[in-house]
């Protein structure tokens, strides 16, 4: 059965995340700190070049890449912060950006 857990005041750092894991699941530091360096590769697999591209840590978060074409150099565009100026905007190589979503349990939980 869950139990009622009191909100955090102060950020957590890396070190004290890992012990109140390892208390409340009864391993060793060293163990948890595993399970994250693990996870953390897998995460690494699913979204690196050639791969499927999402990960799903289920109820919690989906981490995604998305691709960006490469956008050509245009000259004598107007300016949107200059009205009636024009400028020139430079060319962009394509791009892969990463996405992190939450998912209904982690926006359920800031509620």
């Amino acid at each position: 059965m869950a139990t009622k857990r009191t909100a955090v005041k102060k950020v957590m750092t890396k070190s004290e995340i890992f012990g109140e894991i390892a208390e409340s699941c009864e391993l060793a530091k060293r163990e948890v700190a595993a399970v994250f360096d693990e996870l953390g590769s897998i995460i690494e697999r699913h979204v690196k070049k050639g791969a499927v591209g999402q990960f799903t840590m289920p109820g919690l978060l989906k981490v995604k890449t998305v691709k960006k074409p490469a956008r050509k150099a245009q000259k004598g565009v107007p300016n949107p912060f200059r009205p009636g100026e024009v400028m020139d905007v430079a060319a962009k190589p394509a791009t892969t950006k990463v996405k992190v979503l939450p998912l209904k349990r982690l926006k359920d939980m800031a509620l």
